[in-house]
């Protein structure tokens, strides 16, 4: 299995760097993008976890930026990080979730938190992958035994364990922010469940007798 790619969009070397020092613990592999300009260019050819995507940067800003990742079918899934050194309030905070993104952290901010709802993104990414590879298998497997049901049963089943092994993180993970204000957190929570129900919903599909 490759390492998950997170995109770090900054146009402050500085700040790259105290990035990469925060979220080189999760041994993923981190793509580095001096302005919006050069993300939208690195989503061209990569696939990515997460994005991390500052959002004072001269030219394209990163509302400009994530209103481009948002318009594109290849990265409109990918979840979005804003960082900013500035906060001017619950509008500013809004017009973040309103391009796109999953959650919106101020400046200075705690590298133990950023790291762990970094985290989340990335378990995700990685058993999406897990799931989807098992499905192909899945395919390959029933065509070549020609259907046969113990086969796909078999393969269906450890499908769903790997599923529901995710399905645990994130109900964990929101009994955690359960009662906190912020806002970031109904948002990272709500795309959780939309990409865990489609997960649920594709693998259900695969079952003897589904349409």
């Amino acid at each position: 299995m490759q390492k998950a790619k997170i995109l770090l969009v900054d146009d402050r070397p500085e700040n790259l760097l105290a990035l990469e020092a925060i979220l080189s613990a999760l041994d993923q592999t981190l793509v580095r993008a001096a302005s919006g300009e050069e993300a939208l260019k690195a989503l061209l050819t990569d696939d990515f976890a997460v994005i991390l995507l500052d959002v004072q940067m001269p030219g394209m800003d990163g509302f400009e930026t994530a209103a481009h990742i948002k318009r594109r079918e290849r990265t409109r899934d990918i979840p979005i990080i804003f960082l900013t050194a500035i906060n001017h309030g619950p509008h500013h905070t809004f017009r973040g979730y309103a391009a796109g993104a999953v959650d919106y952290i101020s400046k200075p901010f705690d590298p133990w938190v950023l790291r762990a709802k970094v985290s989340v993104f990335v378990d995700l990414y990685v058993k999406n992958c897990q799931l989807k590879e098992q499905a192909a298998l899945l395919r390959l497997q029933l065509e070549a035994g020609g259907g046969q049901p113990e086969i796909g049963g078999a393969l269906l089943g450890e499908l769903s364990a790997r599923l529901a092994s995710v399905e645990e993180q994130a109900e964990a993970l929101a009994k955690q922010l359960d009662g906190t204000e912020d806002g970031g957190v109904a948002a990272t929570a709500a795309h959780l469940e939309r990409k865990l129900a489609g997960l649920r919903r594709a693998l259900d599909a695969l079952r003897p007798g589904s349409d």
